[in-house]
């Protein structure tokens, strides 16, 4: 299988694990689901101009910003997935192990620490929010599943390869 197509595989489905996680998280702890039209809302106001919002979910509503959102998501997936395979190689995709895939998992919170929550106007690292200690936590846990899913999503796709 050619490095594109595991790339693709491996980011939708350790993506897929990350959404699994999130409804897992609301039937055991009440936690919602994360919105992910805000962030296609976010997304489509760039395209006017505008990157920073004081509060995403009080910005005027953008067609379409649902699906925006979920494609956004899904692609940013398969972005982190083509890191871990860019960094780690061949060698990786031959034979996948768990350090690096947790390892690429847990650096994606950088990306809502530092972009996506202060450009969605919750503040770096969510320090904006009511209580930013358990949403830094949510953050961290769900983006160590992330990395978790990198890796069974790449044994998958491995299994399936060599059958």
């Amino acid at each position: 299988m050619n490095s594109l197509l595991f790339t693709l595989l491996i980011g939708i489905g350790a993506t897929g694990v990350m959404d699994a996680w999130g409804v897992l998280r609301k039937l055991l702890f009440g936690i919602p689901t994360p919105n992910y039209g805000m962030v296609g809302r976010w997304l489509a106001h760039m395209t006017h101009g505008q990157f920073r919002h004081n509060a995403i979910a009080a910005s005027a509503r953008v067609s379409g910003e649902e699906v925006i959102g979920w494609i956004a998501h899904y692609l940013t997936g398969i972005s982190f997935a083509a890191i871990l395979i860019a960094v780690w190689g061949n060698g990786w995709i031959q034979n996948p192990t768990i350090v690096p895939a947790l390892l690429v998992g847990i650096a994606t919170v950088a990306a809502p620490f530092l972009i996506m929550q202060p450009g969605m106007g919750a503040g770096v690292a969510a320090s904006k929010t009511k209580n930013p200690n358990a949403a830094r936590l949510q953050s961290l846990i769900t983006h160590t599943v992330f990395g978790v899913g990198l890796y069974a999503s790449g044994k998958a796709v491995q299994l399936f390869c060599s059958m």
